[in-house]
């Protein structure tokens, strides 16, 4: 029996990396899938590559015009929402004596905000169903990276968001994660070497597996964790 008939996620940043290579995950157990992305052409070429029930919308989760399309395209029912579109900001990655102010705004406005505003609208669904949220991290978060600042600060408030949010909604499973490195277009615009880290095939199959799955207590996740405690 196929204990995902029925069930239905939301991936933001559907198109490419880590939310192409999870909708991959879930579609091939059956899921019910409505994806996005900001390019029409990949969001469209990776509905193709991940087969199954997918609806793929072009669009920018900062717009508040498109969030309302992903919250209309779901109103039948959510059972996990996974927040990984996301933005490095400026690059090069400044030091922070040099961050553009307007450019850490429209950061924060892509993965701090938009992801919120998505939980917002799509919470009533995801209670109904006693769902979960996903919300992808980075170790960026949590260390002191020289030039990623911007982008960690981010991801911090993301994850404190996350956290106060576990503690607000206990019907809700709400999960903040941390995939590790991964050879992504996004690793390499940092101007790390993404060819030496892994496919984020293996950070997608450590998350379908020890959370989507797994169900475990709101909290803090990572990839590597999930993975050793197969």
């Amino acid at each position: 029996m196929n204990t995902a008939a029925g069930k239905t996620a939301l991936i933001t940043g559907g198109s490419r990396g880590l939310g192409r290579a999870l909708a991959r995950e879930l579609a091939a157990a059956g899921w019910t899938l409505v994806i996005d992305g900001r390019d029409a052409a990949a969001l469209d070429a990776a509905a193709r590559d991940i087969g199954g029930d997918v609806t793929a919308i072009p669009g920018d989760v900062a717009d508040a015009a498109h969030r309302a399309d992903l919250a209309r395209a779901v109103s039948g029912g959510l059972d996990l929402l996974v927040n990984n579109a996301s933005t490095l900001g400026t690059t090069p990655l400044p030091r922070l004596a040099e961050q553009p102010v307007a450019d850490l705004a429209a950061t924060y406005a892509t993965n701090v905000l938009a992801p919120l505003a998505l939980i917002q609208a799509v919470l009533p669904v995801l209670r109904e169903r006693h769902g979960a949220i996903l919300n992808i991290s980075s170790d960026a978060a949590v260390e002191n990276y020289e030039t990623w600042g911007g982008y960690g600060s981010s991801k911090a408030a993301l994850e404190q968001l996350s956290n106060v949010l576990a503690a607000e909604e206990p019907d809700v499973r709400v999960w903040w994660a941390d995939p590790g490195e991964m050879r992504t277009d996004m690793l390499r615009a940092a101007g790390e070497d993404a060819d030496a880290a892994p496919p984020p095939e293996e950070a997608a199959a450590a998350f379908h597996r020890g959370l989507v799955d797994g169900r475990p207590a709101s909290g803090r996740y990572r990839a590597a964790d999930l993975a050793a405690a197969r």
